[in-house]
């Protein structure tokens, strides 16, 4: 079943970039190409939609029940302070291999576009991200408003809670735990019956696309697209030499069970889309449901390796483009704002622009070069959210080794 969903999921992909293309060479009037594009995107809206309204019940419940089942606090903050720490650690090598490989490739000099006018305006708003407003939204007003937001950081924050309530109350509330349980039970299943609308989802968020810009945006971003792709492969390759020092060659099994919620990610732009999957295929490898739905949702909000990564590039390419020089200070002033900023992105529309758009205006660099990336920022999100995938799948198998509860699993 596994292997005929990720044919299903390859042959969406091909089909969808085939109907994009065809229609992008038949259809010559951009109001029929936009209408149709619009057409196309109701199905992965709703999609989307749907993946949506299984995250937060998921996300509680699994969380519940993984924190109820550790001994005590200490083990709770054990593991805390664990992924905290992994997580910082592949923040702050995420940066830096943006920040090297835009240096290296240099992949905003010499750019043969029209540079828009300093005045030109994106439709992206750059809001001020500060130290205060992320604590401070962190904990929610009310868990009601936190889910009917999909606010998976306020989520987790209340769930600890209950979670460690329950492990300090004698017999555990089983009548609680069992509820949770069940909910996690049925969220699951229900997973399974969204995840049969994911290839014709996949197809409408390829032709679209491809119908609006058409293969050959690629050709005038090459060096660009071409440069980030490079780098996020490097990302993958040290975040699986580490796997491969903490789990040996089981990581190709891991990998493997990545393999589907990696593409999923990729084919819709959304790492959320494949929440539930990498959530199964986890402890399908053997990593404990503690510590697996400990660490998940944290690193929706704390781990978006691919998406900081592309916060370092774009911002230091667009500085490239117009000519306007960084010194070594700066840059390392940038990494540690986007090391701030970049935690605040979940659940954001458009995150990784709205946090460029910061950091343009900080380092005064024009707004406008935002439409330079705007044309290909679709297809780079593609690559973003699948880095997440394995960013976040490779966090919890490490910290379920260190914790001593990688099992064989069923894989």
């Amino acid at each position: 079943m596994q292997r005929r969903f990720t044919l299903f999921v390859f042959a969406a992909m091909v089909a969808g970039v085939l109907a994009g293309f065809i229609l992008h060479q038949t259809v010559t009037d951009p109001a029929q190409i936009k209408q149709v594009a619009e057409g196309l995107s109701i199905v992965t809206d709703v999609f989307l939609r749907l993946i949506k309204m299984i995250i937060a019940p998921l996300v509680f419940s699994t969380l519940v029940v993984g924190i109820a089942h550790m001994e005590d606090s200490a083990a709770i903050g054990r593991v805390g302070v664990k992924t905290i720490g992994w997580f910082i650690g592949a923040s702050l090598v995420s940066l830096l291999i943006g920040l090297g490989m835009v240096h290296l490739l240099q992949p905003g000099v010499g750019l043969h576009l029209t540079v828009p006018a300093v005045t030109a305006k994106s439709d992206v708003t750059a809001q001020a991200l500060t130290l205060k407003d992320f604590v401070t939204h962190v904990f929610p007003t009310s868990i009601v408003g936190a889910m009917a937001g999909n606010e998976i950081l306020q989520i987790v924050v209340f769930s600890v809670f209950v979670g460690t309530a329950i492990a300090a109350v004698e017999n555990r509330a089983p009548a609680v735990m069992a509820l949770a349980e069940q909910v996690a039970q049925i969220m699951l299943k229900v997973t399974g019956y969204v995840m049969l609308f994911a290839p014709f989802a996949i197809f409408a968020a390829l032709a679209s696309t491809v119908a609006t810009q058409g293969a050959g945006v690629l050709l005038g971003y090459a060096k660009f697209v071409g440069g980030f792709y490079l780098s996020l492969s490097l990302l993958w390759v040290l975040l699986i030499a580490v796997c491969f020092l903490a789990v040996g060659r089981r990581v190709l099994t891991l990998m493997g069970a990545m393999r589907d919620p990696a593409v999923l990610a990729f084919s819709t732009a959304s790492s959320e889309a494949a929440y539930p999957r990498i959530l199964e295929g986890l402890q399908a490898f053997g990593v404990s449901r503690r510590i697996a739905s400990f660490v998940l949702p944290l690193g929706y909000s704390f781990n978006l390796d691919g998406s900081m990564m592309y916060c370092t590039f774009a911002t230091l390419f667009i500085a490239q483009a117009y000519h306007v020089p960084l010194s070594i200070g700066q840059q390392l002033i940038m990494l540690l704002l986007l090391m701030v900023t970049s935690k605040g992105m979940a659940g954001v529309p458009r995150a990784s622009l709205v946090v460029i758009a910061a950091t343009l205006s900080t380092f005064h660099l024009p707004e406008a070069g935002l439409l330079l990336i705007l044309a290909v920022d679709h297809l780079l999100d593609m690559g973003r959210s699948a880095t997440n995938v394995v960013g976040n799948s490779v966090a919890a198998t490490v910290i379920a080794k260190w914790e001593r509860e990688l099992g064989a699993g069923t894989l």
